[in-house]
């Protein structure tokens, strides 16, 4: 049971980070608090800038499915659910505002930084975050997160939580500022699905550096990542002459795997779809299973291993296997060392960065350059002139040196 104590202070803590006007109850309700079409809301004519102030008291982002969120301050404490916010808030120098996560954050640790070892003075501590997948509402009040930097609507296709729990905890904690279902423009649960918005990653990653006041960055980083894909645009072969690929998971002790969209929508897939490689299972659901004979009739030229840089799921163990099996053993990728490593698509703006460039690399390596073999430890160093982005640049954004 939650004490009165508890509440009392969540609803203090509210003053600072609210729900604006009259919108929340039935908005909520309803999926969507007001007109999403527009970037964001800000309160009078007030700039949003990297300093952490404006020129009035207060500030609004919307986004759908929460609408409308006012703000007086850059929330300080954060919970997420999934990484991609988690690199968002991260991305905009507001990293050691997430204080907790609930999907798997010792994992999502060492996966990030195996990528933040190439950008100087970057790095993540989420290992020993607290948090839990299904969580009560008790843990959430414990928490007392400034903001839930989560989608409520995803938020309720955990087996505790229903649109109720979320309107209590937005009402006694602190409100939820998130989008999820953009991640494949998947269907959101029943009761969210009026009014749903999709946005890109680089679209969630504005609002939530409206959020933290540090547009800058956004606009900072967006450049490079626009003026990357735009070099890679101009140097992709045509389409007739790419290659043909597959991303996969292979199935523990099965002559099978999960299957991955390549071209889908979504930020599951901004790291692929803008690269425009053939995809062997186009007609096959993203996460189905497919046997090795799918798999062999298929014949990528490149496979890609999704979370190939974990351990349980490790690139070196589909190589082994693949290369091992006598039915597999002749395909074109394996012949011709292209079983590539990938890292989570689940990924904010950080991540995604590296992912194009590792993607191009591994798809197009006489275009943009051979990607190493990877075989263990983190995201390989690349010489300077083989680099599809600065380093450097990137890292000094995040760190407040724009």
């Amino acid at each position: 049971m939650v004490k009165d104590g508890m509440i009392r202070e969540a609803v203090t803590r509210r003053d600072t980070i609210r729900y604006g006007g009259t919108v929340v109850g039935a908005g909520l309700l309803a999926g969507c608090t007001g007109d999403d079409d527009q970037a964001s809301s800000q309160s009078g004519s007030d700039a949003q800038s990297d300093s952490g102030t404006t020129g009035d008291e207060s500030y609004s982002v919307t986004m759908s499915p929460v609408g409308t969120v006012e703000f007086t301050a850059p929330p300080a404490n954060v919970l997420t659910i999934l990484p991609h916010h988690a690199d968002m808030a991260l991305a905009a120098g507001h990293g050691d505002a997430v204080s907790s996560m609930l999907y798997n954050p010792e994992y999502n640790d060492t996966i990030w930084n195996k990528f933040l070892e190439r950008l100087p003075g970057v790095s993540v501590d989420w290992a020993d975050l607290p948090g839990t997948w299904n969580p009560s509402k008790e843990l959430l009040y414990e928490l007392n997160s400034d903001l839930h930097l989560a989608d409520p609507a995803y938020m309720t296709t955990m087996q505790s939580w229903a649109t109720d729990d979320i309107e209590e905890i937005s009402a006694n904690v602190a409100p939820w500022f998130g989008n999820t279902f953009s991640n494949a423009n998947k269907e959101p649960p029943a009761g969210w699905a009026d009014g749903y918005q999709y946005f890109t990653l680089w679209e969630i990653f504005e609002k939530v550096t409206q959020v933290f006041q540090a547009h800058a960055r956004y606009e900072a980083l967006a450049k490079i990542h626009t003026e990357m894909l735009s070099e890679i645009e101009t140097r992709l072969p045509p389409e007739n002459e790419r290659p043909t690929a597959a991303m996969i998971i292979l199935i523990e002790s099965e002559d099978s795997m999960y299957v991955y969209a390549l071209n889908g929508p979504g930020f599951l897939t901004a790291h692929t779809r803008p690269l425009g490689a053939t995809d062997v299972f186009a007609d096959v659901p993203t996460e189905s299973t497919v046997d090795f004979e799918a798999l062999i009739e298929a014949d990528p030229d490149v496979i890609l291993c999704l979370a190939g840089m974990s351990e349980p799921r490790h690139v070196r163990k589909t190589r082994e296997r693949l290369a091992s099996n006598p039915a597999t053993r002749s395909l074109s990728a394996v012949r011709n060392g292209r079983i590539h490593t990938q890292g989570g698509r689940n990924q904010g703006p950080v991540m995604n960065l590296f992912q194009i460039e590792m993607t191009a690399k591994q798809l197009y390596p006489d275009v943009f350059g051979e990607w190493p073999l990877y075989t263990e430890g983190s995201y390989p160093e690349l010489p300077a002139e083989e680099q599809l982005f600065d380093r450097q640049r990137v890292a000094d954004i995040i760190t407040g040196e724009i």
